[in-house]
Order: C-alpha cells, then sequence, then structure tokens
C-alpha cells in the first residue's frame, strides 16, 4: 500500500481532526491489513472500548469489496473528530447492492449487512468518476 502523494500516513488538520489517506494499489489483497494497522493506530485514543475494533471491521469490508469487485485502485480516507468517517473511493461507477447473503455462499455478500448493521450512519456516494463508500461511527462514551 502506498500513500497518494499528498499525505504521509496522518496529518492534523486545523479544526484538530486527524485524517489518514492511502491510495491501495489495483487487486492488492495484502494492503488490507496493512490498512487496518493504520487505522489502528489512528484511533488509539479515540471512541469507548470495542469502538475502534468495530472500524477496522467495516473498514476491511469496504477495502477488501473495492478491490475484489473493481479492477482499479481504491483511496481510503478516515477522519476522526467526535465522530469517524471512513470513505472507499474507487473508479467503477457500479453501485454496490445490498443484499440477503444465501447460506450456500460461505463468507460472501455479507459486507454490506455488517456496515449497515454496525454503522451508525453509512452510504455511497457517486463522484464524476467512480464512488465513494462510507460509514460513521459515534466515539461512544470514553
Amino acid at each position: 500500500m502506498s500513500t497518494d502523494g499528498e499525505t504521509g500516513d496522518t496529518t492534523t488538520r486545523p479544526n484538530e481532526q486527524t485524517l489518514l489517506r492511502r491510495t491501495i494499489g489495483r487487486s492488492d489483497l495484502r494492503a488490507v491489513p496493512e490498512a487496518r494497522r493504520a487505522l489502528r493506530e489512528l484511533l488509539r485514543q479515540w471512541g469507548s472500548p470495542g469502538r475502534s475494533e468495530t472500524a477496522e471491521l467495516l473498514t476491511t469490508e469496504l477495502v477488501t469489496n473495492a478491490l475484489v469487485h473493481t479492477d482499479h485502485d481504491a483511496v481510503l480516507t478516515a477522519t476522526v473528530g467526535r465522530r469517524l468517517r471512513v470513505e472507499v473511493r474507487d473508479f467503477v461507477g457500479r453501485i454496490p447492492q445490498l443484499r440477503v447473503p444465501e447460506t450456500g455462499d460461505g463468507t460472501h455478500g455479507r459486507g454490506l449487512v455488517l456496515v449497515q448493521s454496525l454503522a451508525d450512519a453509512w452510504g455511497v456516494h457517486r463522484h464524476g468518476v467512480g464512488k465513494a463508500v462510507w460509514f460513521e461511527l459515534d466515539g461512544g462514551a470514553v
């Protein structure tokens, strides 16, 4: 996984939000655990117990979906303030469909169901080229 050239791993913005931004190479599934590690570092002091683990799980799902279902790079962005917002942008216009996984699907088809179930908010935002799938979590009581 490489940085996007604009920032390193993390930067602090003037409004006291912390930002993680990474460009993930096409089909590079090795980048998934690296993305989890980077997010874990970013969230070290954020939220109540269990919230950062939920964020890691949901981020893993979004990054994996972007890499498995497209043949392009993806960009992971996480912004932390009172809330966490994670966005994974890819460069394919096809909008992901939330579907109930069938019993014979093994572990496939459950990513967006997990995001819907565990995130405080989530959605898909179209870009001129591609889309961004995002979720938000409150930090909870610390």
